[in-house]
């Protein structure tokens, strides 16, 4: 998404990051598969490391976006309900794509990691287009 907001010249105007809702990898670098893949595209995952979701955060960004239905369940339990909005499954930003969900990456096979990177690079053009359309006009 970075990438994508630095080709548009809007890099200055949004913020992203990424969280977990769970705390299992706090503090780690993405795994090896997913910076190679990344990399293969030109994506540098090296200097990123794993956060856990914060309260603050749903004040903090106009999107909390989750890859699947579970890790939105659990948005949905700590998300103030004034906050609720927010909450989006990420594909739903992906126009042409069918499915909802995000497949977790390490039980996909040897092109687990490169159909994830298909769909997110979907979803970051559809976000994309739904933050231009609702926010910089």
């Amino acid at each position: 998404m970075e990438r994508l907001l630095e080709d548009h010249f809007l890099s200055h105007l949004v913020e992203v990051d990424s969280a977990g809702t769970h705390a299992y990898h706090v503090g780690n670098s993405p795994d090896p598969r997913s910076q190679a893949a990344a990399e293969q595209r030109g994506f540098d995952l090296s200097a990123q490391r794993a956060r856990q979701v914060e309260p603050q955060d749903f004040g903090r960004f106009d999107y909390v976006l989750a890859m699947d239905e579970d890790n939105l369940m659990h948005l949905e339990m700590i998300c103030p309900r004034s906050k609720k909005d927010r909450l989006h499954l990420f594909l739903e930003f992906a126009v042409k794509v069918k499915t909802k969900e995000v497949p977790d990456p390490y039980y996909g096979g040897a092109n687990g990691f490169e159909k994830v990177l298909d769909l997110v690079e979907a979803a970051a053009e559809g976000l994309l287009a739904d933050i231009r359309n609702k926010h910089l006009k």
